[in-house]
């Protein structure tokens, strides 16, 4: 049987490691994190670059993934059986609630969000689908996080990045948050990944009874809090939409 072919092996290195950086990367860094010659890393990306899976930068050189790979990306997800099950009650969600409505799964240490509901209004918003959130800063990692014993497990490496100063860095103190989560079905960040903004979430079961996403609002906090806490109907509708997508599942 024959072997594995390892400049394709090189290049699913390189995408994966551009899908999981918020900033474009260059040659040399990219070579660094991987041990390659930065003549191999140069010549996969000019392929990759060729045939649409990554974009250069014209002013800094360096590359992010292209506009092949988000259209693969998009095909998969339309193909997702939880966002397929969760696009009704989401709808309502943002029409009940007036706000944004994201639904996320575990992927690595983050979330990946799979769907996004704009909030009801004319006012300019961008779609966040595709887009890996940090799991310790939103509600819908924490909602993630208080189920999820593996995604839990890698919290010792990423508690050191910092947000906002409301961005819970101390490992015992979010803990404690994560089994008061778990204790009472939903999740909250207030201003934790984002100055001024609010997030409620709840997980999603499968058949199995395994959390396999969340689903959440987002919006200013001045509209999903009062005194500091999200406000109980927001928190009812969320829960209430959760268990929702967890029926359709079952």
């Amino acid at each position: 049987m024959p072997g594995p072919i390892r400049s394709i092996e090189r290049a699913a290195a390189i995408l994966r490691l551009l899908s999981g950086r918020s900033r474009r990367l260059g040659v040399v860094e990219l070579a660094g994190e991987l041990s390659l010659p930065k003549g191999t890393v140069f010549g996969i990306l000019k392929t990759l670059r060729d045939v649409g899976f990554v974009e250069q930068d014209r002013e800094s050189g360096k590359y992010q993934l292209g506009a092949a790979m988000l259209h693969m990306g998009s095909s998969y997800l339309d193909g997702n059986e939880l966002r397929r099950r969760a696009r009704g009650w989401a709808d309502e969600l943002a029409v009940r609630s007036g706000e944004s409505v994201r639904i996320g799964t575990p992927h690595e240490d983050r979330v990946l969000i799979v769907h996004h509901v704009l909030r009801p209004d004319e006012t300019r918003q961008a779609l966040d689908v595709g887009s890996l959130l940090p799991a310790h800063a939103t509600a819908l990692g924490k909602a993630l996080l208080a189920n999820d014993d593996h995604m839990a497990s890698t919290l010792d490496d990423h508690m050191r990045t910092s947000f906002t100063p409301a961005t819970v860095i101390d490992l015992d103190r979010l803990r404690g948050e994560l089994e008061e989560t778990a204790r009472r079905g939903w999740a909250t960040d207030v201003g934790e990944l984002i100055d001024g903004v609010a997030s409620v979430a709840a997980p999603i079961e499968d058949r199995r009874r395994v959390t396999v996403g969340a689903i959440g609002i987002a919006g200013p906090i001045e509209r999903l809090c009062g005194n500091g806490r999200p406000r109980a109907e927001l928190v009812d509708q969320v829960v209430e939409a959760a268990r929702g997508i967890s029926g359709e599942l079952r």
